[in-house]
């Protein structure tokens, strides 16, 4: 090896590390590198093998073709706007199967619980806490990814056996269908509706049972047209009483106005009128007046004219004078029945019988259509019951259709979830994969690359935990000394070049003792 040349250093100078300065470092730890080296590469190789390196996986296809009726208390179902299939859909159907119940189920049925090595280095676990343990290595290793610009997502799971990676997701699928058909269409739908079904019959016959009874009950085939009919003749009375009121209303408007009229007319008429003297009368007035004046005369030569009969006869001469004297013709006057007065009086006795007869005949009809309107009380009454019972039957009816409709789309549907026909469905079945996962040249790769950079850290700590001085230009910075010389380490010990040169081949040794 060529010698190292000696080194003089004046003043102050920072530490500048080489190349092969750091190669020295590497040489005077080599026992600890090739230790630290190969420790590494070999738990790189434990860590390979025990790693999961088989990975198997799944697809997952997230379709439309099936659209379940809606439970509703409504006959119809609400149409379907949209049948494709949103990212909402597919993010939804990856949460689902990687719900805790889904895979809580898987790994009871795959024994994953039971497969828990801490256990056997530890202590036993509880049935619970070795379940729970499972599932979170198995949500740990469990990994989903929704394929881009597809209704598909992927899952996979990786594990050092090729047959239980391919074995978990094969449950996983089963165990996710049947999740999905139970989150999507609960259980008991069908038994559900199926006891309604029932009720509602039984409901509809209860209220047809009393429907066809009422009729007996009641007495009348059909109380709502019975009533009708009675509103009807009850119309025609109330036509009639106002009609009979008109007419009485205008007989004894007439009657009035009769009786008015009676009063101005007479109740007979003169027909003829003839006028004549009485010539008897007067004839005999005449001779009355002639006896008076005779004796009248005889009493004047007996007696004298203060003499009372003589007075008398006078005075019964001057009477009989004057009668004789106002004496006029007479009048033969023949009447006869007025027609008109007749006519009135005619008249009036017709309207009063009319006004008679037609109050009796009001107070008739009021009576009959009191009659009528108590019967159509009770036939409303009756009505309304009827109406009652036959709203309440179709009610039933309504009611029975919806559920045995219901019913059949509950079966249906129960049927579609027994032949597996649902929104989702397996795309790729998982298999047994062959090759691992990772390369093990990668996992060499890797290796080689933690080795170098733990021995790299290595170096690093063992030079700052020792405290000698290798190289002058140490000496010089951390000791704040000028170094004058340095002496090359030889196979047979030292040797001095005084022109401060050192060698470029071999390490140099330092003096390890410092003078102040």
């Amino acid at each position: 090896m060529e010698n190292q040349e000696l080194v003089v250093y004046s003043g102050q100078q920072g530490i500048s590390l080489t190349a092969r300065d750091l190669a020295a470092m590497g040489f005077r730890h080599r026992k600890a590198v090739i230790i630290c080296f190969f420790a590494v590469l070999l738990g790189t190789a434990l860590v390979a093998a025990m790693l999961p390196l088989y990975e198997s996986h799944t697809e997952i296809l997230v379709r439309m073709n099936r659209v379940d009726p809606v439970v509703t208390a409504s006959p119809g179902n609400p149409a379907v706007s949209n049948t494709y299939v949103t990212e909402e859909m597919i993010n939804s159907e990856a949460e689902l199967i990687k719900s805790d119940d889904v895979l809580r189920q898987v790994v009871i049925e795959t024994g994953l619980d039971k497969h828990e090595m801490s256990k056997w280095i530890f202590w036993k676990r509880k049935p619970e806490e070795a379940v729970a343990k499972a599932l979170g290595k198995l949500k740990g290793g469990l990994r989903v990814d929704p394929l881009p610009k597809t209704n598909v997502f992927k899952v996979a799971y990786s594990s050092s056996d090729p047959k239980l990676a391919a074995y978990v997701l094969t449950t996983l699928d089963n165990v996710y269908l049947q999740h999905h058909k139970d989150v999507n269409h609960p259980a008991g739908e069908y038994e559900f509706f199926d006891q309604q079904v029932q009720k509602a019959q039984a409901e509809l016959n209860d209220a047809e049972g009393k429907l066809k009874a009422f009729p007996k009950n009641n007495g009348t085939p059909n109380s709502m047209m019975a009533r009708d009919l009675a509103l009807q003749k009850v119309n025609d009375f109330n036509f009639q009483l106002g009609q009979t009121r008109t007419e009485i209303a205008e007989a004894q408007r007439r009657i009035t106005a009769l009786e008015q009229l009676q009063k101005t007319t007479n109740a007979r008429m003169t027909t003829q009128v003839h006028s004549n003297d009485d010539a008897g009368t007067i004839q005999q007035m005449k001779s009355t007046l002639l006896n008076l004046q005779l004796k009248q005369s005889d009493l004047a030569s007996k007696y004298q004219p203060d003499y009372p009969p003589l007075v008398e006869v006078n005075k019964e001469i001057a009477e009989t004078e004057a009668a004789l004297a106002g004496q006029k013709p007479l009048q033969e006057v023949t009447t006869d029945q007025n027609p008109t007065y007749n006519w009135i009086d005619d008249e009036l006795a017709k309207d009063k019988t009319q006004v008679q007869g037609a109050q009796s005949k009001a107070a008739e009809l009021e009576a009959v259509i009191n009659q009528n309107m108590d019967a159509i009380r009770k036939l409303e009454t009756a009505g309304l019951e009827e109406s009652d019972l036959v709203r309440n039957a179709k009610a039933a009816e309504a009611n029975y259709l919806l559920y045995l409709q219901k019913r059949e789309e509950a079966r249906i549907t129960e049927a579609l979830d027994t032949t597996q026909l649902v929104n989702v469905a397996i795309q790729e079945k998982p298999a047994v994969p062959v090759y691992p996962a990772q390369s093990p040249w990668l996992f060499a790769l890797v290796g080689v690359l933690l080795a170098f950079t733990a021995c790299a850290g290595l170096i690093f700590v063992m030079e700052r935990m020792d405290a000698s001085f290798r190289t002058p230009a140490e000496i010089e910075s951390i000791l704040n000394l000028p170094v004058l010389a340095a002496v090359p380490a030889t196979g047979n010990g030292f040797s001095l070049n005084g022109n401060g040169s050192s060698s470029r081949h071999l390490p140099v040794d330092v003096l390890r003792e410092t003078r102040s």
